[in-house]
């Protein structure tokens, strides 16, 4: 499938700002992207559409081409399960009402993690507000950099290993739509659905196949395979299952600026990839440069 070829390669379709739980703005990761040789980037936020406009603004004036995209939230059983969504509508009435029941729950989920926390630690709401992005979906992460403002810990990536781990009893979960309806409401909003980080190690191993069968019957169109987070076995399994169902293959950073390692085009996706997800896209079209 040719698709629409007006972009230019390297490719990195999955970096974060501070409109979810990124430390830099929308354009401050297109000049990041940039920097590091990118000339096809998609800001993809959780829950959230809210950085776009910044982010095509800022990506096309240094001669890149913007994908628009999110990562939403959804969830199998108990497995988080997290899908980039690319090109939807992003005033599809049924994918925009999930979007913000995710998000309401997200801030009463931070609340009542942050209430627990404070019986312990000298850690307030208010801190986790200034350490917020306007218009940001609420998350964990924003905890952590207010447990580093304090002083409590050092490093986000401190905060995920000590207070934050589920082992101290501190967690708390937060709706998510099952994945087989998060996938629906994507392909329903003229959206590109691809599961992000598909086959991580440990308790959020990789989705059964026979789930995956199904959702790629409901119109999944591909996975994120080639991303730092991803075991090679699973990648193995995964090619396998992409080669027999002719599906979208991505690689990406994941990029969250000072909140984890992941440098914009430490992976990338390929020119034919981005054409595919292009030409499958109808809810909203990129921004050329």
């Amino acid at each position: 499938m040719a698709g629409d070829r007006r972009f230019e390669g390297p490719s990195d379709l999955h970096l974060h700002s501070v409109h979810s739980d990124g430390t830099e703005s929308a354009a401050q990761v297109m000049a990041a992207a940039h920097r590091r040789g990118l000339r096809t980037v998609a800001l993809t936020d959780h829950d959230t559409t809210s950085g776009w406009a910044e982010a095509a603004e800022a990506a096309t004036s240094m001669g890149m081409t913007f994908l628009p995209g999110m990562e939403l939230s959804a969830r199998n059983e108990w497995r988080s399960v997290h899908l980039l969504a690319y090109l939807f509508d992003p005033d599809d009435a049924g994918l925009r009402a999930e979007m913000e029941r995710i998000r309401e729950d997200r801030i009463g989920r931070a609340e009542r993690i942050v209430r627990s926390i404070g019986r312990d630690y000298p850690l307030t709401w208010a801190d986790v507000v200034a350490n917020t992005g306007s218009g940001a979906t609420v998350g964990r992460p924003h905890i952590a950099d207010a447990l580093v403002a304090r002083g409590i810990v050092k490093t986000r990536a401190e905060a995920f290993d000590t207070i934050l781990h589920p082992r101290t009893g501190y967690y708390e979960g937060h709706y998510a739509p099952d994945v087989e309806r998060a996938v629906s409401l994507v392909v329903g909003a003229g959206g590109v659905p691809i599961v992000a980080h598909p086959t991580p190690s440990g308790r959020a191993r990789m989705m059964p196949l026979d789930l995956i069968d199904r959702l790629i019957g409901t119109g999944l169109a591909g996975f994120e395979i080639d991303h730092r987070e991803n075991t090679e076995s699973g990648k193995r399994i995964l090619r396998e299952v992409v080669e027999r169902h002719d599906l979208i293959v991505t690689g990406s950073s994941d990029y969250h600026g000072l909140g984890k390692p992941n440098q914009p085009g430490e992976n990338t996706t390929s020119d034919d990839m981005v054409a595919r997800i292009i030409s499958l896209g109808t809810g909203s079209r990129p921004v050329y440069h």
